[in-house]
């Protein structure tokens, strides 16, 4: 997006100069080459970021084959390894060799080469070790399977490790270039419009026309670029939903017959140790040495602990559901405290305590408020962008001044018959007027270069006012917070 921000900077100076005169709008867009670029760079990204993920639940895999006691479980998870393997090695072959099936213009650049042969990464080394240890591991019979299976530790180790590294550093080396790539052709196609320009009474109306077009070409690239992240994240958190619910759920399930055993176990030998007080020494020496008085005592609370946590999970499991919805195509019945508890909650370790700052309190002040009809997943966008604004800007303002209150207040009420409103409000800095007058442009970003893309405020408003006919205010002075103030109506028509 820093790159767009150039490219739009740089037009501008060409066409305040006077340089730029005349020219024909197809000559300045070559739009078969910008999509075609864009297709071979997300084929790219999308097979270098598929295998990480294969590497990733392959581990996953491994470790639940060792760990179940399952036969035909076993069965299926060797099968789902040999899968998962065969799909890295296809892909991993399909990148090095320029494979034909995913519309590779060009081989890997020498810096990608220099990443899988040699030093510091060798991933191609790691990745065909990594694939031969797993093959190893599902020819292990199952009554040789172990927690300690040297195979298995080093498929662990490296999932984790240095693997992952390697893996990483690929992915962010194919978007590097996918972005000077995309800058290229951007430079390509104004110096194409410089050439053409000839020196008449219609530059300058040409110039906006051209100008409006690229806004909106940007707008739609920026747009379609955030679409597609969260409909990869929605369905990277409906998989892991879809994969930790059933063992979550027969766990949780479980515990409470598991607790009902427990205390009947506990009544029975406090029976015994009524009816019979003395014992013969073996049983003595027994009760010594497991502590039984401790045992007795800490049980219950050793299934607390575990219900607690159980429920804790569930409660995750649930919130990811809920975030992870792409209706983008129907509106459904919404409600507004759900998808503000998931965000919450999915957002929940950024509000913990750091190093540098105290815990961030959130503070909620709910009314009871109707459905809404809308698009839940792209509310739960809303949510998520107005939230990690607010946490962003406590952590500055911990930065900034000695012992700050670091709060979030979110309230809901009704605005009328038809309407509802949700405020989130925050503690932090607050922002001077120049910030807050621009604050919904696109592109336009307070943050660090790499921390912000100035995306997310202005999709946040698109959402809100384009797609769902609410508002979108924000009050907000220098050392006072900032306030979001958002309306909807109950019903779209």
């Amino acid at each position: 997006m820093v790159i767009q921000s150039c490219v739009s900077t740089s037009y501008k100076h060409l066409v305040d100069s006077g340089v730029l005169r005349m020219a024909a709008l197809r000559n300045y867009f070559n739009l078969e080459e910008i999509t075609t670029a864009r297709k071979v760079s997300a084929a790219v990204i999308n097979i270098s970021g598929r295998q990480r993920m294969l590497s990733q639940r392959s581990a996953f895999f491994c470790m639940r084959l060792v760990a179940s006691g399952n036969a035909a479980e076993r069965a299926k998870l060797r099968g789902n390894l040999l899968e998962a393997i065969e799909l890295m090695e296809k892909s991993h072959h399909d990148l090095i060799h320029t494979d034909s099936s995913i519309n590779l213009a060009s081989p890997p650049s020498p810096t990608v080469k220099a990443m899988y042969f040699e030093a510091p990464l060798y991933l191609d080394k790691q990745l065909r070790e990594y694939i031969d240890r797993i093959k190893a591991l599902v020819q292990v019979p199952d009554t040789e399977l172990r927690q300690e299976n040297p195979h298995l530790q080093y498929i662990i180790e490296a999932a984790g490790g240095e693997l992952l590294t390697a893996f990483d550093a690929v992915v962010s080396q194919y978007q590097q270039e996918s972005e000077i790539e995309q800058f290229e052709i951007d430079l390509k196609q104004v110096e194409l419009y410089q050439e053409s320009c000839a020196a008449t009474s219609k530059a300058e109306a040409q110039a906006a026309q051209i100008d409006r077009a690229l806004r909106e070409l940007k707008q739609t690239q920026a747009q379609l670029l955030h679409s597609e992240k969260m409909s990869s994240l929605g369905a990277l958190m409906a998989s892991i939903v879809h994969e930790i619910n059933n063992p979550v759920s027969f766990i949780y399930g479980n515990l409470s017959h598991a607790e009902i055993y427990t205390q009947d176990l506990l009544n029975l030998l406090r029976l015994y140790q009524e009816h019979y007080p003395n014992p013969c020494s073996e049983i003595k020496n027994q009760i010594q040495d497991i502590d039984l008085e401790f045992l007795v005592e800490d049980l219950p609370k050793v299934m607390s602990s575990m219900h607690m946590g159980s429920d804790r999970i569930r409660e995750i499991v649930k919130s990811m559901g809920s975030f992870s919805r792409t209706d983008n195509t129907n509106m459904n019945l919404c409600d507004l405290h759900d998808s503000i508890d998931s965000t919450i909650l999915i957002l929940r370790n950024r509000l913990n305590a750091k190093k540098d700052r105290r815990e961030i309190q959130i503070v909620k002040n709910y009314e009871k408020l109707p459905g809404v009809e809308c698009y839940a997943g792209q509310l739960n966008q809303v949510f998520m962008n107005l939230i990690s604004n607010a946490i962003d800007a406590l952590d500055e303002a911990a930065k900034n001044r000695p012992d700050p209150a670091l709060k979030i207040s979110i309230r809901t009420e009704l605005a009328g018959l038809d309407r509802v409103r949700v405020r989130i409000s925050d503690t932090g800095s607050g922002m001077t007027a120049e910030v807050k007058k621009r604050m919904f442009e696109q592109f336009f970003t307070t943050k660090a270069i790499g921390k912000g893309t100035g995306l997310g405020l202005s999709i946040v408003y698109k959402i809100l006012v384009e797609n769902h006919r609410g508002t979108l205010r924000c009050e907000s002075e220098p050392g006072k917070g900032t306030e979001f103030i958002i309306e909807l109506p109950v019903q779209q028509t």
